[in-house]
C-alpha cells in the first residue's frame, strides 16, 4: 500500500539542536549539582518530555528546573539550532507533491514552533502535536492517533520518523511503519535494537521509500 502519510520528530530529526539541547542541560544542572553531569551523561535525556526527565533528578525542583531550562533554551535558540543536509529540501518536495505531513513531538507546541520557523519548515506541515496537545507523549500512541485523526489520514498509510527510540516505540503502538534516521545522535546501531521499519541514511531514502518523485 502506497504511502501518502509522514509523521516526523523535530529535534535531532528535522533540525540539529543537538547542541542547544546539551548546553541547556548542562547550563540547568550545574547550578544544582555541579560537576555531576556532562555532555555524555546528559544524551540519555534527549528525547523524554523535559519534566518526566527532571522528575528522575529531583521531584521536589523539577518544575523549577524544567523553567530555567526553557529560559535558557530559548535564549540560545537561534543560535544554536543547526540544519541536516538535504532535509529542508526533502520536505520542501515532499509537501509540494502533496503528502499529508505533520509534526509529532516532546516539545511545547511554543518551543517547536520557534523552530520550524526559524528554518522555513512550517508551510510544509499541515499539523503539529505538540506535548501540551496530549495526554500521553511518545511511546504512547496517543500523539501519533491525534496527527492521524486531525490530518484525517490512515495508520495504514503512514510512517512515522525519528531520532530516538520513542519515536520508534510510538509508531509500534500506533500501527504505523517507522524510519529511524540515520544521523541521529545516538546512532543508527542503538535506533536499530528498537526494529524501525526502515532505516535512513539521507532524505532521498525516504522520498524512495514513499514513492515520491526527486526534483
Amino acid at each position: 500500500m502506497t504511502m501518502d502519510t509522514l509523521l516526523f520528530d523535530l529535534d535531532g530529526t528535522l533540525i540539529d539542536t543537538n547542541e542547544l539541547i546539551i548546553q541547556s542541560f548542562l547550563h540547568t544542572l550545574e547550578s544544582e549539582y555541579p560537576g555531576v553531569y556532562t555532555r555524555e551523561s546528559v544524551l540519555s535525556f534527549i528525547g523524554p518530555p523535559l519534566y518526566e526527565t527532571f522528575l528522575t533528578i529531583d521531584r521536589e525542583k523539577a518544575d523549577a528546573l524544567v523553567a530555567r531550562y526553557r529560559a535558557h533554551n530559548h535564549a540560545l535558540h537561534d543560535e544554536l539550532v543547526g540544519d541536516y543536509p538535504g532535509v529542508y529540501e526533502g520536505l520542501k518536495n515532499l509537501h509540494e507533491q502533496g503528502y499529508k505531513m505533520a509534526i509529532v513531538t516532546t516539545k511545547i507546541r511554543k518551543t517547536a514552533l520557534m523552530g520550524l520557523e526559524l528554518k522555513g519548515m512550517l508551510p510544509f506541515f499541515d499539523v503539529v502535536v505538540g506535548l501540551d496537545d496530549v495526554t500521553h507523549a511518545k511511546p504512547h500512541p496517543e500523539p501519533i492517533e491525534l496527527a492521524l485523526e486531525k490530518l484525517g489520514a490512515s495508520k495504514e498509510r503512514a510512517i512515522m520518523v525519528g531520532d530516538n527510540s520513542h519515536d520508534i516505540e510510538a509508531g509500534h503502538r500506533a500501527g504505523v511503519k517507522t524510519a529511524a534516521v540515520g544521523w541521529a545522535i545516538k546512532g543508527e546501531a542503538y535506533l536499530r535494537s528498537f526494529e524501525p521499519t526502515y532505516v535512513l541514511k539521507t532524505m532521498d531514502d525516504l522520498l524512495e521509500i514513499v514513492g515520491a518523485n526527486r526534483e
